[in-house]
């Protein structure tokens, strides 16, 4: 690929770890970086589309995705374009993104999908992009799974077959201010008070799956958690992301399930009281969450269902009852409904509406609501759905059965106050 354009070495703001430890101890001398600026006097709002799309572009091996963005033809790729083009975010997170050092793989999907047309929509421009390394496919050098021998995808930090598969991504059309970015890659489970730490049932001693030694390196989060600082005008709002492990592929020791329940715990507890937040530090070593009064959206495929699947029963309630959280309007779609009733099985005995499903799962567990857009109480809700479009729809060959993805763009629109004071 030919060297970026100056336009992307102005605006890209894709780090390495290094890179971005070292701008996140410039930016941050205490607990987190600086809380929103005030809202101007007389200042006009800002309105503020943003979605979080687990687009399933990940690839088998390392190198796969880039060669795939390479050229302009890639069928799941230009649908997954499509699929934003059609939504039109103004801040998007794409998880299953393989992590490529350098931003490459981000570059390559602007420029040969996301700026050119896809089946007639308009063209999208995002002239702001962050990544950084996460830890799916780093080899731990631990026996993880307990299985007797050390390696392969699931003794890794987070489960995958190389470095960087199924990480993540985002997109801003405003700024993003990288040097108050902060990364939680490294951070120990253990360190999490009280943490649902997996239990061996084969032993009488509680929480005891991981070994002394290893708790001392156990990562908590399965890909990372980042604190994407985005100036929206005169306002700054943090873009909380993740992407959770899916609470499954374990067995009775339950390891993903708790890890699950514990990786959305992290975001309720780094924007709860400042003792709430207090253990948690950054990859920079920066202790602390996020300042009372902080605008933020917490955003990303949480794989957890409120009430159906697999997961640790209320995961998902520590950030739906979180005061902090607005939840005025949950995103919905016709086609969800659709679906549900057209596959019947197990999707006709779930508890949570079939509305509010953003998955296309096989049977169990069936479509659940796995994804979420969650902004801050300060930012009114104005509109919200999920991208998934009954038969009826032509669209609909966007939003059906796994291709390109098994999961639908969830998409909120929010309104920042003041944010056009500059």
């Amino acid at each position: 690929m030919s060297s970026p354009s100056p336009r992307r070495r102005a605006v890209a703001a894709t780090l390495t770890a290094t890179a971005l430890a070292a701008a996140t101890v410039a930016a941050a001398s205490t607990s987190s970086a600086a809380p929103t600026a005030a809202v101007t006097a007389g200042a006009p709002d800002r309105d503020l589309r943003v979605a979080t799309f687990n687009a399933s572009l990940n690839r088998s091996a390392a190198g796969q995705l880039v060669a795939d963005l390479s050229t302009p033809d890639n069928a799941q790729a230009r649908a997954v374009a499509e699929t934003i083009q059609r939504t039109d975010p103004d801040l998007l997170l794409v998880n299953e993104f393989d992590y490529v050092e350098g931003g490459v793989a981000l570059d390559l999907f602007r420029e040969n999908y996301l700026e050119r047309s896809q089946n007639g929509a308009s063209p999208v421009g995002y002239p702001y992009a962050f990544t950084a390394p996460v830890n799916t496919g780093v080899p731990s050098g631990l026996d993880l799974d307990n299985n007797g021998s050390v390696g392969g995808p699931n003794d890794a930090w987070g489960f995958g077959f190389y470095p960087g598969q199924y990480g993540m991504a985002v997109f801003s059309k405003y700024p993003i201010d990288t040097a108050a970015v902060r990364t939680f890659q490294h951070l120990l489970w253990a360190d999490m008070p009280g943490a649902m730490l997996p239990d061996d049932p084969a032993t009488p001693a509680p929480a005891d799956w991981f070994s002394p030694g290893e708790l001392t390196q156990v990562r908590l989060s399965s890909k990372s958690h980042w604190d994407v600082p985005v100036e929206v005008g005169a306002r700054t709002v943090h873009f909380l992301v993740s992407h959770p492990t899916p609470p499954v592929f374990d067995g009775p020791e339950d390891r993903n399930g708790t890890r699950n329940h514990d990786e959305i715990r992290l975001w309720a507890d780094y924007i709860g009281s400042p003792r709430a937040s207090s253990w948690i530090t950054d990859d920079a070593g920066v202790r602390g969450g996020l300042r009372p009064g902080s605008s933020f959206v917490i955003a990303g495929d949480q794989n957890s269902d409120p009430l159906d699947g697999d997961s640790v029963p209320g995961a998902t309630d520590q950030l739906l009852d979180q005061p902090r959280v607005n939840t005025t309007r949950t995103p919905t779609s016709d086609g969800a409904v659709e679906a549900s009733l057209l596959q019947g099985g197990v999707n006709l005995t779930h508890r949570s509406p079939s509305a509010q499903d953003t998955a296309d799962f096989s049977e169990p567990p069936g479509n659940l609501r796995a994804d979420y857009v969650l902004p801050s109480v300060d930012l009114r809700i104005l509109r919200s759905a999920v991208f998934w479009k009954p038969t009826s729809d032509p669209l609909s060959r966007l939003t059906t059965g796994m291709f390109p993805s098994d999961h639908r763009l969830v998409h909120v629109d929010v309104r920042v106050p003041g944010a056009a004071g500059r």
